[in-house]
């Protein structure tokens, strides 16, 4: 009798392990020997070899495991930590970029219907801009996905080159529950379409998220639109330093390769059927191009300048449309959001006379702004068709246009306030304008005024203004 259920209990756990192996299905990274005791090569190892397997993968012993290369997640994978696991980054065999990156990535083929849940990355400062594509920098990075979803990420000590989450040439991302502390951007979105980020805290030394679809050569692999998308419940909380902005928005356009055409390094140009950008360092150099670039991949030196294939796919324009900010809380004094383009040494995100990027349709409801420093809560830098502050309460942060002398032609941006606390006392100068020829429509309804010598002010400055408002020192 003993031996007959003996014989049925190996026969049971023999069934058991057969169908953990099974591709597809449901298996403990702990079989393939990802542990708290292993090295960092081991573990990424033992990871990967269960990331082969696709279906649902768990972490479940709690612990601190040491990472030292990158793992690769492809389609129809779900990656679940359990509470109280940490991934820590280590050199075992050299600085490494990212922790997990899809598998299409390097092939730009798509990944599609991956989770990723309770992910915490040491860095350790283990920090290496990037690697396996050129300008992708996240800890945790997708190019080239489609309906992904990550939750509560967490990651408290980026450092000075990596974002913490990356995201280029995407569709259906979900990016739910994160904090992010640090010196580098939290969220960094590429060109992609229907997105959520919400539920985040964010402590970043440069920009808590980032919406750049045009960008730094270095930090984006493709040039595109971002659009559809939605931000909300998020924090951005105090620091004694920072740089950048709670969100940047950067628009770019480019032209066709010309003879004898100056570029710097990050210009884009369309030849051959494809993009192309100056690869270079950030130095001011300026270079002459004599001869178009033609080659079908990777890089290659052309008149002293080294020009990099970007993208099969042509398009002349960049920018960010549809997406509506919520529940928005600002404490660290800094611009809040900034719609602009970049004009330096690192990037300039408009060619001259290239067609104009419009971005269109930011609608920003319910935010709180927590500081009193003097600090603009919107900065607006390139053409935009409407903005839309709602159900917000705005202190001593204006609205400001203004130029880096791009283009001659910055058109007509509506602004829609309505719903809106204005606490300041005294004088307050909501919209300021320094772009010439400028043309600004500003309305306003159902706010209330909160600061009992409230009395607002606009500077049109060598624009063309007009007003509809209910404001105290606007309303007619």
């Amino acid at each position: 009798m003993k031996s007959t259920i003996l014989h049925a209990l190996i026969i049971f756990f023999l069934q058991i392990n057969k169908g953990i192996c099974q591709k597809g299905g449901f298996v403990d990274a702990a079989y393939f020997g990802f542990s708290p005791e292993a090295s960092g090569l081991q573990n990424s190892a033992a990871l990967q070899k269960a990331l082969d397997y696709s279906g649902t993968i768990t972490i479940s012993k709690p612990g601190t495991y040491k990472f030292a290369e990158t793992v690769y997640i492809g389609s129809n994978t779900t990656l679940d930590f359990g509470n109280g696991i940490f991934i820590q980054k280590v050199n075992e065999k050299g600085l490494f970029t990212h922790v997990i990156l899809n598998k299409g990535a390097l092939t730009k083929t798509y990944d599609q219907n991956i989770v990723i849940k309770g992910l915490n990355i040491i860095v350790n400062g283990i920090d290496k801009p990037f690697s396996e594509v050129y300008g992708l920098r996240g800890q945790l990075a997708f190019f080239y996905a489609k309906d992904i979803r990550i939750e509560r990420f967490r990651c408290n000590d980026l450092t000075k080159m990596q974002f913490g989450i990356h995201v280029c040439t995407f569709e259906d991302l979900i990016i739910d529950d994160v904090i992010i502390k640090g010196e580098k951007d939290g969220v960094h979105l590429g060109r992609g379409k229907r997105f959520t980020i919400k539920n985040g805290v964010f402590q970043t030394f440069d920009d808590a998220i980032a919406l750049n679809a045009h960008d730094y050569a270095t930090s984006n692999p493709e040039l595109g639109w971002i659009e559809n998308g939605i931000i909300e419940n998020c924090h951005d909380l105090n620091a004694e330093n920072t740089t950048g902005y709670f969100c940047r928005i950067l628009a770019g356009a480019w032209t066709d390769w010309k003879s004898e055409m100056e570029v710097q390094q990050s210009d884009a140009v369309v030849s051959n059927g494809k993009i192309y950008r100056v690869q270079a360092k950030p130095d001011g150099t300026k270079y002459i191009s004599k001869t178009p670039p033609t080659h079908e991949k990777g890089s290659q030196i052309i008149d002293g300048i080294n020009w990099g294939v970007v993208q099969n796919d042509v398009t002349y324009t960049a920018g960010v449309r549809n997406v509506i900010f919520r529940n928005i809380f600002l404490e660290k004094p800094r611009i809040g959001l900034s719609i602009h383009f970049d004009n330096d040494k690192y990037s300039r995100s408009y060619y001259p006379n290239a067609t104009i990027p419009l971005q269109e349709q930011f609608s920003f409801d319910n935010v709180r702004v927590l500081h009193n420093m003097a600090i603009p809560f919107l900065l607006i830098a390139t053409p935009v068709d409407l903005v839309t502050i709602s159900n917000s309460s705005i202190r001593n942060n204006n609205i400001k246009f203004v130029s880096n002398k791009a283009m001659t032609d910055y058109l007509k941006t509506s602004i829609n306030i309505y719903g809106c606390s204005f606490s300041n006392n005294g004088e307050f100068e909501l919209l300021t304008n320094v772009v010439e020829g400028k043309k600004i429509h500003l309305k306003t309804f159902g706010n209330v005024e909160l600061g009992e010598s409230f009395y607002a002010k606009v500077n049109a400055g060598k624009g063309y203004l007009t007003l509809d408002s209910d404001l105290t020192g606007l309303k007619k």
